[in-house]
């Protein structure tokens, strides 16, 4: 099954959703699109900007949670025009599915609500596409469901690690077949794959280190898009700092994704 995001038809062409985890202060999100969009450029890739106008999930109440609903929607409009390119946010509650439509190509569902029905259902009604994330505690099978709320015309299931124990996730590769087998694209997202969800007490850690790592590998099971959250000083940002992968490394990371990507798709 394929479908238009923008200027990418998802089941058709390979691409790459990339941008910072949340929307920052004035200049901060921008000056990070425009890297990307260097990058992406070098290596002559397909992508979508990705940047969330609110983190609802947060492990803490007092942790920072984004630019909110008018800005954020307005900035991305600007960088989706400014640059030429898709873009998509997450949205948590129905209310927000049918403002956000108005402006990015592609909505997201963040994984912990890959099972909310009325949110699923929303996203559908706006006639856009859905990228659903693969709850940490679901198993690749059990998103048939998510498939289904949304339709199967306009979905995508994304990969983004399984609980293993307290605070850590594992990938089980198999999981992008089987997924694939429900009749929709696939995307593996390499950097929530490395979080350590509540690791840090009263937020969630995780180690970049392991992004590239886990991007090659699935890059060789087979994959329609892949995913990572990009900053030009993660360390500093209020959200993800652990698990972002830094600009000056997405190049590389780009072009070998892309290399492995087109080995095995010349193997008999």
């Amino acid at each position: 099954m394929s479908f238009a995001v923008g200027n990418i038809v998802a089941g058709r062409d390979f691409f790459f959703i990339l941008g910072p985890c949340v929307i920052e202060g004035p200049g901060v999100t921008e000056r990070v699109a425009d890297g990307i969009a260097e990058a992406c450029a070098r290596v002559g890739v397909r992508w979508v900007f990705k940047a969330s106008f609110d983190k609802a999930n947060r492990s803490s109440a007092s942790a920072g949670r984004g630019a909110g609903i008018d800005e954020g929607l307005s900035r991305l409009e600007k960088i989706r025009s400014r640059l030429g390119v898709p873009v998509t946010t997450d949205v948590h509650l129905p209310e927000q599915a049918a403002a956000a439509a108005q402006v990015v190509d592609l909505l997201q569902v963040p994984a912990f609500l890959c099972r909310q029905t009325d949110l699923l259902v929303a996203c559908a009604a706006t006639g856009k596409p859905v990228n659903v994330k693969k709850g940490q505690f679901m198993a690749p099978g059990q998103m048939a469901g998510a498939v289904e709320k949304v339709g199967r015309d306009r979905v995508m299931l994304t990969e983004r690690g399984a609980s293993f124990g307290y605070h850590d996730l594992v990938v089980d590769y198999r999981s992008l077949p089987r997924m694939r087998a429900l009749g929709v694209p696939v995307c593996f997202d390499a950097t929530h794959s490395v979080q350590s969800p509540g690791g840090g007490g009263d937020k969630t850690v995780g180690d970049r280190q392991y992004v590239p790592a886990l991007a090659r590998a699935a890059a060789a099971v087979g994959i329609d898009a892949l995913f990572a959250e990009v900053h030009d000083d993660p360390d500093n940002s209020p959200s993800d700092a652990a698990n972002m992968l830094r600009l000056g490394d997405l190049e590389a990371l780009l072009r070998e994704v892309l290399a492995i990507r087109d080995y095995c798709a010349a193997k008999p």
